[in-house]
């Protein structure tokens, strides 16, 4: 079961409402070195129960970062195919539950 409403939001101040695997990707794409370092997807709700978050390595690739505390589940992966990581990201997204 998919969580009801979630949300992606950039350093930058993007902000995207239950974001489709098109628009994680346009997001992850306009990331850069210098005032856009990291999105951050998570339930649009106080103390989120999850979370993931994209950011960008000085070193090229990105870093994302899957966290659910009701599952234990903390994992950590570099990656540097924005598509890759945006259809990875909403599958994953897909099983939170809310």
């Amino acid at each position: 079961m998919a969580a009801d409403h979630y949300c992606a939001d950039s350093e930058n101040g993007d902000h995207i409402d239950n974001p489709s695997e098109d628009a994680l990707f346009i997001l992850i794409s306009d990331l850069n070195g210098s005032d856009n370092t990291f999105a951050v997807i998570q339930p649009d709700e106080d103390d989120p129960a999850w979370f993931a978050s994209v950011g960008l390595l000085n070193e090229g690739g990105y870093e994302i970062v899957r966290h659910d505390t009701r599952t234990r589940e903390h994992n950590v992966t570099v990656e540097t195919s924005i598509d890759q990581i945006a259809g990875d990201l909403t599958t994953w997204l897909a099983t939170r539950a809310s």
